[in-house]
Parts: structure tokens; C-alpha cells; sequence
């Protein structure tokens, strides 16, 4: 559907203003002028005809003419080819007119204008500049819907006053027809410019339509996108400008895609490789904890660092490797119905957090979920809570319903400081730690970026902020998990976009 905001519409408007405009104007003008030619043609021909006449009849009258011979003498005028009426005045003695009419049911003193009669019968002075008395005057007058044009003059020397009466009807048919002609011709330059304006809308649009179908492919990451260049105009010029700007896109993201792929690779080799010395790391310190009360005092702090540090390490590795597979889009999910109340309680207890952790959850929600990956977000926002917040956290459950089904909320709330403003933006970022304003943690800034990761798989979302008072003051942060209850279509999403599987549902 067209709208107004349609670069083809505005187009076909403007070219059809345009023409409207030039049309009308042309129109306008032609006919103006053609109008004053018709009438000033048919005017001169009356006056001229009408003038002659007055010359050669009128004025053979004698002084005191009679009815009969003014009358007379008005039918002679008034016969020729010009066409019109006669209307003749003379006086049969001073003071008392008489009139002679060609016809009377026609032409009557009543139809002569009284300006005009005043125009007609006021002497003028005689002059080398006004050789005349009297002159031969004209007005143009309307009887009904039928244009007359009305003519007078009256003899030197005391001889009678000629009127001529003329209609107009036929030079207004003829105008008539003209501006008929004149309004269809400017339909069809409307209609033609509109025509024509789609012609070059769709000369100009199709290679614009081209250049954002491309840009749209752009978009969707189809970085091979070319145009075909022709011509040497400004849209070729631009479609020029779009395909090197493309190339350097499609260089530009494939430089970074390998160099991406290169660090992945070589974060996964380096944890694979790492796993190997750590297994044999951990063994030692278990065995150096084991004997931490034997040994010498001096030397037991060193040991017990070493095994702190070596479990850090190791729990790095652990990230770095599980983050690798998220990356590689080799992450996999294993559904199962889950207690949630068990689930969340199996995990405070695995940690010894039983009494650090309050549990607000009813038995019985069950959840199609993948409980290892459920139990790595909840230890990471639990332990989070704990290590940032301090103990007590809260940890809620409720479900609420939407759009797209039934869904798992699941609150974790601690009583610490919260968190900053400017850092709740890059809570989930990786290797990200707000050191400056909370305790010095041991983490690897990996934890919460995990947490995020697998919400998302199973198509869910955490989201971070802070908690106040009555009186309006922060009194800790909360996250908040939410999951689809049953995540079984989105196991057979991920299933039906993997070519190898990458999706299990047991």
C-alpha cells in the first residue's frame, strides 16, 4: 500500500503539480488572450459597420425626422451582415424626442446602459487635440445568461442619436468550446505527466530498491552482496561506493572472524593442555592438605595458598573450556523433569550454604530443564550473592504466565552494598570485576557471563538491579532468572538448526 512517505508517490505528486500548474497557467493565459482577440475582432467589426452606417444613413435624416423615417432608417442600418440592433433618436421639435427601433421586442432605450447614454450625448469641446463633439462610445452588458455589447454615438450638428444593440452569444459559444478544449488538454498533460513520472520513478527507484535489497542482505551478515554497476551517473556512483564498502566489510569481518576463531582455538588448546599438569597439581595438594596439620608451621600457609591457588586455577580452566564450547556453538543441553525446590536445595547443600541461603519455594514446580546447567547458574548467582552481598540471601521462586507459555522466575536477593549504577551495564561481561566498589574477589569474572550463557540456551534471561528500603536507600542487589518452564521446543529449535546434533533431550 502506497503511503504519502512513498518516494514514488511524492514523485508522481510533484510531476503532476508541476504539470498541473504549467498546465493551468498556459491555459489560463491562452485563453485570456484568445478571449480578448474573438471579442475585440467582433467589437471592432460591430463599431466600424456601426460607424459607417451612422455616417451614411443617420446622417441624411433631416432635422426634424419622423417615427416613420427614424424607424425606417434603423431597419436599413441594422440589415447588413454585422448583426445587430438599431435604436435611433431625433426630435419631431425641441424638447420632444422620438425614437425609431429596428426592433422593439429586442432593443429598447432600456437596455442602453444610462452611463453610456450620458457618454454618448455630452458635448465635448472642439480642440485641435478633439477635432469631434461627439465620439462613439461602447459597453459590454448581460441580459440574463447572454453578453451584449452595446454601442452609441450621436451625429454632429443637431442630427439623431444611434445605439446598437449586438449579441455576443456566438463568440461566448466559442469561448466555451475553447476552455473545454483548453481544460481537456490540461487533463491529459496531467495524466500524461503522471504517466510519465512513473517512468522515471521507476527509472530512479529501481536502482535505489536494488541498493537497499542489498544493504537488507548486508544486514542479514550475506557480506558476498554486490551491485551491478552501469552507467556513469550519481546512482552508479553510489552503487560503486555500496560495493567497495561491502568489500571492506566483507575483509574487515573475515579478518576478525579468523583472528576470533584463532583466539578460541587457542583458549580451548591452552585449557585442554592445562587440564593435564592440573590433574596432577590437584592430586599433590590434596595429599599436601591432607598432611597440613604435620607440617612444619612456617611452611603450612605456603601449602595452604598453593592448594587455594591451585583450585582457582583449576576452576578457571573449567570456565575458560565451558565458555570455549558456548563460543563454538558445541554447547549441549540434556532435558529432564526438575524439582525445582530439590534442585536449589541440592545445590546450597552440595556448597554447605544451608545456612547462609533462606528458600522461598513451593515443592512440586516441576521444570523440563537441564539440571547441570540450571545447578552452574544457581551456584553462580547463590555464590555471588553470598561472596558480594553477604549472608542472608534470599532465594524465591514463583511462575508467571506469557505470550509464549509458562515461565520460571527465580529471585536471588542479598542485603550488601548493591550494585553501582555505572556497573550494572557489564555485570555479565566476561573477565568483568567491580573491584572498586565491592570486596576484592577471587573469581575469574567468568561466572556471571556462564550464568547468562546458559539461561540463553535454554531460551531465558537474567537480569540484574538493585533493592531499596522504605525510605528509598539501596539495601542489596537482585537477579533474576527467568526460564521457560518446559524447554523442549527449544531443544527441538537448536536441534533442527544443528547439522551435527549439537542438541540432546534425554
Amino acid at each position: 500500500m502506497l503511503r504519502f512517505t512513498s518516494l514514488r508517490l511524492r514523485l508522481v505528486v510533484v510531476f503532476a503539480l508541476v504539470a498541473l500548474t504549467a498546465a493551468v497557467s498556459a491555459s489560463g493565459i491562452a485563453y485570456w488572450l484568445n478571449r480578448e482577440a474573438v471579442l475585440k475582432r467582433t467589437q471592432d467589426s460591430a463599431l466600424n459597420d456601426f460607424r459607417q452606417e451612422m455616417q451614411n444613413r443617420a446622417a441624411t435624416l433631416p432635422a426634424r425626422p419622423t417615427e416613420e423615417e427614424l424607424r425606417h432608417t434603423a431597419e436599413q442600418m441594422a440589415g447588413g451582415s454585422a448583426g445587430y440592433s438599431v435604436l435611433l433618436i431625433g426630435e419631431r421639435a425641441a424638447g420632444k424626442p422620438i425614437v425609431g427601433a429596428s426592433n422593439p421586442d429586442v432593443f429598447t432605450l432600456a437596455d442602453v446602459p444610462r452611463s453610456l447614454q450620458t457618454a454618448v450625448t455630452t458635448e465635448r469641446p472642439v480642440s485641435e487635440a478633439n477635432p469631434y463633439p461627439y465620439h462613439l462610445f461602447w459597453q459590454r452588458t448581460q441580459r440574463g445568461s447572454t453578453p451584449y455589447l452595446v454601442g452609441g454615438t450621436k451625429i454632429d450638428g443637431g442630427g439623431p442619436t444611434g445605439y446598437m444593440f449586438k449579441s455576443l452569444a456566438a463568440e461566448k459559444a466559442d469561448l466555451n468550446s475553447l476552455s473545454w478544449s483548453l481544460g481537456i488538454a490540461t487533463g491529459l498533460a496531467v495524466i500524461g505527466s503522471v504517466l510519465l513520472a512513473q517512468v522515471a520513478a521507476t527509472t530512479v527507484l529501481r536502482p535505489v530498491h536494488r541498493l537497499g535489497e542489498a544493504a537488507r542482505r548486508l544486514g542479514e551478515g550475506k557480506l558476498d552482496t554486490r551491485l551491478r554497476v552501469s552507467g556513469n551517473d550519481e546512482l552508479a556512483d553510489l552503487s560503486r561506493t555500496f560495493n567497495s564498502a561491502a568489500e571492506s566489510l566483507q575483509k574487515k569481518v573475515a579478518d576478525m572472524s579468523a583472528r576470533e576463531e584463532a583466539s578460541a582455538r587457542f583458549v580451548a588448546d591452552m585449557s585442554h593442555e592445562l587440564r593435564t599438569p592440573l590433574t596432577a597439581l590437584t592430586a599433590v595438594t590434596e595429599v599436601l592438605e591432607d598432611e597440613q596439620d604435620a607440617l612444619d608451621p612456617m611452611i603450612a600457609p605456603a601449602v595452604a595458598l598453593v592448594v587455594s591457588e591451585t583450585r582457582r586455577l583449576n576452576d578457571l580452566v573449567e570456565n575458560l573450556m565451558e565458555v570455549t564450547r558456548f563460543d563454538a556453538g558445541t554447547a549441549r543441553l540434556v532435558l529432564d523433569d526438575v524439582d525445582i525446590a530439590d534442585q536449589i536445595t541440592a545445590c546450597i547443600d552440595a556448597r554447605a550454604w544451608l545456612d547462609a541461603v533462606d528458600l522461598d519455594a513451593e515443592r512440586g514446580i516441576v521444570a523440563r530443564l537441564d539440571p547441570r546447567r540450571l545447578d552452574v547458574v544457581l551456584a553462580n548467582l547463590i555464590g555471588n550473592a553470598l561472596k558480594h552481598g553477604g549472608s542472608p540471601v534470599r532465594v524465591s521462586v514463583r511462575t508467571e504466565e506469557t505470550e509464549d507459555g509458562e515461565e520460571l522466575v527465580i529471585a536471588v536477593r542479598d542485603h550488601g552494598p548493591g550494585i553501582p549504577v555505572e556497573v550494572l551495564p557489564h555485570v555479565f561481561d566476561r573477565f568483568y570485576k567491580a573491584s572498586a566498589s565491592r570486596p576484592r574477589s577471587d573469581g575469574s569474572g567468568l561466572g556471571l557471563s556462564i550464568a547468562m550463557e546458559n539461561a540463553l540456551i535454554h531460551g531465558g534471561s537474567i537480569t540484574a538491579s538493585n533493592s531499596t528500603d522504605d525510605d528509598g536507600r539501596v539495601d542489596g542487589a537482585v537477579f533474576v532468572l527467568r526460564l521457560p518452564r518446559d524447554a523442549s521446543g527449544i531443544a527441538r529449535e537448536l536441534r533442527t538448526r544443528s547439522s551435527q546434533g549439537e542438541v540432546e533431550e534425554s
